[in-house]
């Protein structure tokens, strides 16, 4: 079976040779496909090929998805969390450097230099841009996740005192994170003892305005705030208060907001944090892979909206559900297979929110009591989307 996939924003091909021979990229199919693998694309307002069955962001962030029309209509949407992280992580630890000793703004003044004694211009207006080491100061780290572990090691290894905060970091990351890392509950820790703080948790309701009033005036004078997450983390406004008043020394953004823009002490960089080479080679690799994964053997891994479900193929036929989350699903789906007199061979089912997936396993050679089964499953009101693969 050949499976079509079309693509938007110029997907590294090599990362697109992870898809294998079964799969046509953007070919005649490409207006009705099984799957999209995007970068910046936004896809509001936009409606959904009736065979779409997944979409891959080709980066972390998905709010260029509307996820719950998605969920709706039963596409599995992943990501590529980790894939830019190096990327990320470099971009921040650069801001640490270029905040501390301001050399945006050395460099620009010494361009504005002129006549035949710049030597000693240089060397008479130099010390205003006397700046300060980060060694031995306090970073704080909000989000401990791919990004937020690993600028807090590299704080550390350049001689920083660091505090990290997540309160739902996973055992994976928690791992990876310097023991040397003082792990924090509270935000309000962070905000009162941080020279620096950077912020690397997605954008929800309960994240939106992180940075707001209350949160700057828990910080002391001085501080310095780097955001390459979500701009909706920060009040603008409470951001231009707290600059006024001395609390914020410099804000560094990767998000080019017009009310930000040509400021003093505010630094805006046009989204360019996981903008290398290597970062979109590695997301489009970690996209392939998982569209490959999902296509060929029905199994989720790293999706936003469906839960992580792994199971090894060795029966005959796999069919996957993505169900409603009600009452006794599992128990129904169970009987409708016993009642064609199907052997399961594994099933397996996760939940997440109001839906769920399901990987029913079934051992057996008979194709017309599978295809009985299928129509059986699409007939099904609590049933969303149904799919046969086979061995």
């Amino acid at each position: 079976m050949v499976f079509s996939v079309r693509t938007y924003n110029n997907i590294n091909q090599i990362g697109l040779k992870e898809l294998g021979n079964q799969f046509q990229v953007d070919g005649d199919k490409a207006d009705n496909p099984d799957a999209f693998i995007i970068r910046s694309q936004n896809l509001h307002g936009k409606t959904f090929p009736d065979n779409l069955k997944a979409i891959a962001r080709a980066g972390a962030g998905t709010n260029n998805i509307p996820i719950d029309e998605a969920t709706e209509q039963g596409i599995v949407v992943f990501n590529t969390p980790g894939a830019n992280a190096n990327a990320v992580k470099e971009a921040v630890i650069a801001s640490l450097l270029l905040s501390a000793r301001d050399y945006i703004a050395a460099n620009t003044w010494v361009n504005q230099l002129e006549g035949d004694d710049i030597s000693k211009q240089v060397e008479a207006g130099k010390k205003q841009f006397a700046g300060s080491e980060i060694a031995g100061k306090t970073l704080g780290v909000i989000g401990l996740g791919a990004i937020g572990a690993r600028i807090a090691n590299d704080a550390r290894r350049l001689g920083m005192n660091v505090l990290g905060y997540d309160p739902y970091v996973s055992i994976e990351a928690a791992w990876n994170i310097s023991s040397h890392v003082k792990r924090v509950n509270d935000l309000k820790e962070i905000f009162a003892h941080s020279d620096y703080i950077t912020v690397h948790v997605p954008l929800t309701d309960d994240t939106r305005h992180t940075f707001d009033k209350a949160a700057f005036a828990n910080m002391t004078k001085g501080t310095t705030i780097i955001n390459f997450a979500r701009a909706e983390l920060v009040d603008n406004q409470a951001l231009f208060d707290a600059i006024e008043t001395g609390v914020v020394k410099h804000y560094v953004t990767d998000f080019g907001d017009k009310e930000l823009l040509g400021k003093e002490r505010i630094t805006v960089f046009p989204h360019v944090g996981g903008s290398t080479a290597e970062a979109e080679l590695n997301c489009a690799i970690m996209a392939g892979k998982t569209i490959r994964r999902f296509m060929e053997t029905g199994e989720i891994i790293n999706s936003v909206n469906f839960p992580r479900v792994e199971q090894v193929l060795v029966a005959p036929y796999r069919i996957t559900l993505i169900n409603k989350n009600v009452p006794n699903i599992v128990a129904r789906i169970s009987t409708a297979v016993s009642d064609l007199g199907i052997n399961i061979d594994n099933i397996i089912n996760r939940s997440k929110g109001d839906y769920a997936y399901t990987l029913l396993d079934l051992d057996e050679d008979d194709r017309a009591k599978i295809n009985q089964l299928v129509a059986k499953f699409e007939a099904s009101d609590n049933i969303v989307r149904v799919r046969l693969i086979e061995r």
